[in-house]
């Protein structure tokens, strides 16, 4: 366990909350082992915003210390599906979406900014862990969800800062769900307690905040749901796939 910035225990943590289901997992988890949450989101100009008012829930429900919602443009820079420079892919099959490459829904250092906001507001806090929602089995495309970015950005953290510098405080970075499938997911934020009804995963969702049940996200969490046998809470749009 790292030590604080009085030199007792760290149980201090900054979660990364989008929302989504992965993250609101993240943030039960953090609970769990005794850490003081500070939720962290980040409105960056995606077009599934309503997974903010998602992540507002989610705080209020499972309790933090402090929320902050952070707006940062990059919708400005493009390069992805999400930030509407593109289509977001619809109606995959399972196959189609765990083919190799980078998914047009990557957005560019989209967790190394995100991870670098985190790990300002931890050491600002005098020292506290990070949690992160990465998971590797459903978006293996994805470069910023591998353990190896994980581990390499663990060591940012503690060669960037301060506190590392000086030994104050040794910032780790735990992504507990990287090697989860997502129906382990599912079941553990079931034994958790999380009300999973309140989370937001659809990538173009309609103007009533429906989930459009077709983007590759919908159909990853419909999934889940079915594979890990837990009924499925989320409110689709009508003709929903």
């Amino acid at each position: 366990m790292s030590e604080g910035k009085a030199g007792g225990a760290a149980k201090r943590a900054v979660v990364l909350l989008s929302g989504g289901l992965d993250s609101a997992t993240v943030l039960a988890i953090a609970k769990s082992r005794g850490y003081t949450s500070y939720a962290l989101t980040v409105r960056y100009g995606q077009r599934h915003a309503s997974e903010v008012e998602a992540a507002r829930r989610v705080a209020k429900s499972l309790g933090v210390a402090a929320h902050r919602v952070i707006d940062l443009d990059l919708k400005g820079f493009g390069g992805s599906a999400l930030v509407g420079d593109g289509d977001v892919p619809l109606d995959r099959s399972d196959d189609e979406i765990g083919e190799g490459g980078i998914p047009v829904t990557y957005v560019p250092a989209r967790n190394t900014v995100f991870l670098s906001l985190a790990l300002a507001w931890a050491e600002a806090l005098g020292g506290a862990d990070i949690f992160i929602g990465v998971n590797a089995l459903d978006y293996s495309g994805y470069p910023d969800c591998r353990p190896e970015f994980i581990e390499a950005f663990r060591t940012l953290a503690r060669l960037a800062t301060k506190i590392g510098v000086t030994g104050e405080y040794a910032v780790d970075v735990q992504a507990p769900l990287v090697a989860m499938t997502k129906a382990e997911i599912i079941r553990t934020a079931a034994t958790l307690g999380v009300d999973l009804g309140q989370t937001h995963s659809c990538y173009q969702p309609d103007d009533a905040g429906r989930a459009c049940g077709r983007c590759d996200s919908c159909r990853l969490r419909k999934k889940g749901f079915a594979d890990a046998g837990v009924p499925d809470p989320t409110t689709y749009a009508p003709g929903a796939g």
